[in-house]
């Protein structure tokens, strides 16, 4: 276990020890986001174009790819012509902004905004410009509404609704921010936008109002040759492969579906090659969707991703839209 990962497991119990000799670092780290929150916000230039954000406010993965996918999908039911606008971070584009398509290269675009172009079937364009992100979208593609994905500090974008979405076993870890705790801006954000999302139950307490999303897995799909299988299929044992920001939460699920799972955990965002995935014992293995992306280059017919689709209540979207009606009033 590196240091990161020693920091990481120790940010999700109580302030320990040696984590308070970091305290004068997150107070100046606070002082900085405050600033950088007034400065950009003061240059940020209206919108025309409806802007969605989601995002979170703790390092890692919490879910947002299934629930940018899931909006997307109701917004295309409901209407619109939505996109998707990211930083494409994990990935260097040629050029930004960048446009990605299902036939994307991951070291190019990244493995989020790869898998939102493959499963969600609508225009995707990532770089770290949001506002320069937004302007191409815009241009080539006409979008009515666009989601930024994890664009909660992306202050110099205007945003119209804000959704954070909140892991709801891990939830704010120690509640300090980095780099004593995981937090990129205090918990009390989560109290300013428009609709807070928790990942699966949560024993925590909130101090708001909440939508609970699930994620459903389906039945896991071969790398190779695209067909599914049953899970029932499977003989139990498995190498289990997630490289993102909370590993633990794909082994359990496999755990919960009557796998028993060899877990390999890897870094959020991790760039795979074919050494990374040679395991003893001749078992299938069964990775992550977002991990399949940047995977199918060197598959073997024994790999497969279990794809999960998020699941809010109706109470969500009904929110959502009275959001968006109201928004087109004005």
């Amino acid at each position: 276990m590196d240091f990161a990962q020693r920091l990481e497991r120790a940010w999700y119990r109580r302030p320990i020890r040696l984590l308070w000799l970091l305290w004068p670092l997150e107070i100046l780290y606070r002082t900085v986001v405050a600033l950088r929150r007034i400065r950009l916000q003061r240059r940020a230039k209206p919108q025309q174009t409806t802007v969605i954000v989601v995002g979170n406010i703790t390092v890692g993965g919490t879910g947002k790819t299934p629930l940018v996918i899931a909006l997307v999908r109701w917004l295309q039911a409901e209407g619109y012509k939505p996109g998707v606008i990211s930083r494409g971070y994990g990935g260097q584009a040629p050029y930004y902004p960048f446009v990605v398509t299902a036939s994307g290269r991951p070291e190019q675009t990244g493995d989020e905004p790869l898998l939102i172009a493959s499963s969600a079937d609508c225009p995707v364009v990532i770089g770290p410009d949001r506002v320069a992100a937004l302007a191409e979208i815009e241009r080539r593609f006409g979008c009515d509404v666009v989601i930024s994905d994890d664009g909660l500090q992306h202050y110099a974008l205007q945003r119209h609704i804000e959704i954070a979405v909140v892991d709801g076993v891990r939830g704010f870890g120690n509640g300090h921010c980095l780099p004593m705790g995981p937090l990129r801006e205090p918990a009390r954000r989560v109290d300013e936008v428009d609709l807070l999302v928790i990942n699966g139950e949560s024993a925590l307490s909130w101090r708001r109002p909440y939508s609970e999303m699930q994620l459903e897995p389906a039945k896991p799909v071969n790398l190779l040759s695209g067909k599914s299988r049953d899970i029932a299929e499977f003989e139990g044992r498995v190498h289990a492969v997630a490289g993102i920001g909370n590993p633990r939460r794909f082994f359990t699920t496999l755990l919960e579906l009557g796998l028993s799972p060899i877990a390999h955990p890897f870094p959020d965002h991790h760039r795979f090659i074919e050494e990374d995935l040679r395991f003893e014992g001749d078992f299938p293995l069964v990775m992550t969707e977002k991990d399949a992306v940047k995977c199918r280059a060197f598959a073997t017919d024994n790999m497969w991703f279990l794809p999960v689709q998020a699941a809010l209540p109706a109470s969500f979207y009904t929110s959502l839209k009275r959001k968006l009606k109201i928004l087109s009033e004005e």
